[in-house]
């Protein structure tokens, strides 16, 4: 299947201030180091050591809150990867509250390298939102799940079938922020941006076991919200 993908550089809204704040504290901080290294006759390694770890944390800081466009594939039998990052472990799981009995739990490790806005994986409508408080265990454990702070979407896709579905945001070691701009009631078009998780962390897609679905990928392939196909429908 053929995906465009633009390659133009924007920040995303969901990291403002920070995607301001932290790049220019880091450039701030390196024009100290160079000040401090010249009035104290710093070693010229050391004074050229501090500016470039300073300017890579720039870089990096830059690049965390980067916000690529994506036009999603076509195909009302796909389910696209809700985020960037690698596929941590496929699971199958008992889901009472919402999906009410056997469902496969796809867990997405997103690391501090990787784009971190989450996407809708299919055209579908918000029926509730949950936010639950937690720890910050590491995000690549399937444990994460059930003892992190985590804000879990339960949505209903609206093309045939109409399945079930659940988005869950989890927070890691890093992260400390989790940002969900979806409403109870929204529509999201796949592969629509709803918000993001800042810093390392943990995304999982939880779709009804009934046979219907093939999943497309396995443990440790490399993902991208609203670009690659975590699963399709027969």
């Amino acid at each position: 299947m053929d995906i465009k993908k633009a390659t133009q550089f924007r920040i995303t809204q969901y990291g403002m201030p920070q995607a301001i704040f932290y790049p220019v504290a880091a450039m701030v901080i390196a024009a100290v180091w160079l000040a401090v290294g010249l009035a104290y006759s710093f070693p010229f390694w050391l004074t050229i050591t501090g500016k470039v770890i300073f300017f890579a944390v720039f870089i990096w800081m830059l690049s965390f809150f980067r916000d690529p466009v994506r036009i999603s594939p076509m195909g009302e039998n796909l389910l696209i990867s809700p985020a960037d990052g690698t596929v941590a472990d496929i699971e199958e799981i008992d889901e009472p509250e919402f999906i009410n009995g056997k469902a496969l739990r796809i867990g997405i490790f997103l690391s501090v390298f990787n784009v971190h806005i989450n996407r809708a994986p299919c055209k579908c409508r918000v029926e509730k939102i949950v936010y639950k408080k937690g720890g910050f265990k590491d995000a690549r454990h399937p444990q994460a799940t059930t003892v992190n702070e985590a804000n879990t979407l339960y949505l209903q896709r609206l093309l045939e079938p109409q399945d079930k579905i659940i988005v869950r945001q989890i927070s890691g070691a890093i992260a400390r922020h989790i940002v969900c701009r979806a409403e109870v009631g929204q529509v999201l078009d796949s592969g629509e941006k709803f918000g993001m998780i800042k810093f390392g962390s943990r995304t999982e897609l939880i779709v009804p076991e009934n046979g219907k679905i093939t999943c497309k990928v396995k443990v440790g392939d490399k993902v991208r919200a609203g670009l690659s196909i975590l699963g399709e429908y027969k």
